[in-house]
């Protein structure tokens, strides 16, 4: 295949959606995928055979949820809009408003349509990235506990709190603790109870026990709450790589840089912004490198070692690379370089920033054949701006 793409493995996506069904039914709660994180579409028919419903943040991802999953979404907005509540409300099972103030705006349009949540917030969240933490100070996320009457409105069915990041469920145990104390008040109130995404319950050291428990207990206190989770990354979580290749190789005063024909700003946007270092197939990170860009020289020279590279995008912004990996060889144009775990987020906040060729898709059977299931073009790059 020529070009950039994206490899979904189906054996790998089935093997997560198993696991996350197996929990889901031992601890008899209800695990749906978030679009947000995961909306490839053209795999739902096998999400079907596991789960039942999505979660949408917009009217286009509540419409992707009808029209494509079969299901009315779990629908949340940081803010609802006048010309689009009718049409998200008709796509939706359940609709969460952030605010007090929203829901006082729209609640009657929505009344008869679709379950009506309020997102809450508790104050306490373990995430350490501030561009992640819908906890922070100052956040717009949510109405806090001296917000809310003392009785809630009718029409309010459920609570929606989300306050993790690909965490485990340690992180989930010690958040619920501030949830129940300042919420649990208005639980005999509810129907259900959604605890958002970032449950990681895909990766190799979660503590699938310790949730199955901890939901258990919720179960015993709460019997009468429906409980939602409603994690993104955990379903695509290391089902397929980013394939690219090189296109060049330059030097500037020692820093060897290896320009690819993928961009991270325009297709791997979270490795700048979490930061984080993406694992490179048959290369190893270098220690005690920066990706520091604001400072000049912040890299370490690397003129002593023959195989090291920085990885480069091929845009036109200074700072599209990360540094650096270690080959065991000299890199040639033409190579291909291959960025593991690639599916989750990354394929849902690409953008064609520069016009550069938009990686493929592709998914990667169990016996072995490689389906291509979108390729991108120049009327796709054209009609983005038409």
């Amino acid at each position: 295949m020529n070009g950039p793409v994206y490899i979904i493995e189906e054996a790998k996506l089935r093997h997560n959606l198993q696991l996350i069904k197996d929990v889901a039914q031992r601890a008899d709660v209800e695990i749906i995928l978030a679009f947000k994180a995961f909306a490839l579409w053209k795999t739902f028919p096998i999400f079907r055979e596991y789960i039942g419903s999505t979660t949408a943040s917009s009217l286009s991802e509540a419409r992707l949820a009808m029209e494509e999953f079969g299901a009315k979404a779990h629908t949340y907005s940081p803010a609802y809009t006048d010309e689009e509540i009718d049409r998200i409300a008709a796509c939706s099972s359940h609709l969460t408003f952030n605010s007090l103030s929203q829901y006082k705006r729209f609640h009657k349009q929505v009344a008869g349509k679709a379950s009506i949540g309020l997102r809450v917030n508790p104050g306490y969240s373990e995430v350490e990235t501030m561009l992640y933490n819908p906890c922070a100070p100052g956040t717009r996320f949510g109405v806090s506990a001296e917000k809310l009457p003392p009785t809630l409105p009718d029409d309010i069915e459920g609570f929606h709190c989300h306050c993790h990041c690909e965490s485990g469920a340690d992180v989930l145990q010690r958040t619920l603790l501030h949830i129940e104390e300042k919420f649990a008040h208005w639980f005999a109130q509810l129907k259900w109870l959604n605890l958002g995404g970032g449950h990681l319950m895909t990766r190799k050291d979660y503590d699938v026990e310790l949730l199955i428990s901890i939901m258990r207990g919720l179960h015993e206190r709460y019997p009468w709450l429906h409980i939602i989770l409603e994690p993104g990354s955990a379903f695509a979580w290391q089902t397929g790589p980013l394939v690219s290749h090189v296109v060049d190789i330059v030097d500037d005063k020692g820093f060897r840089t290896a320009i690819l024909d993928v961009s991270f700003t325009c297709h791997m946007p979270d490795c700048l912004e979490m930061p984080y270092m993406p694992e490179v197939r048959g290369a190893k990170v270098v220690t005690g490198d920066s990706n520091d860009k604001s400072t000049p020289g912040s890299d370490t020279s690397h003129t002593e070692a023959p195989f090291i590279y920085r990885l480069g995008g091929n845009s036109c912004l200074s700072g599209d690379y990360m540094s650096s990996w270690e080959f065991d060889h000299e890199l040639q144009v033409g190579e291909e370089i291959v960025f593991e775990d690639m599916i989750h987020y990354t394929t849902v906040k690409t953008c064609m920033f520069n016009g550069i060729t938009h990686p493929s898709i592709a998914m990667l059977h169990k016996d072995g054949t490689l389906e291509l299931l979108r390729q991108y073009g120049y009327e796709d790059y054209k009609l983005r701006m038409d």
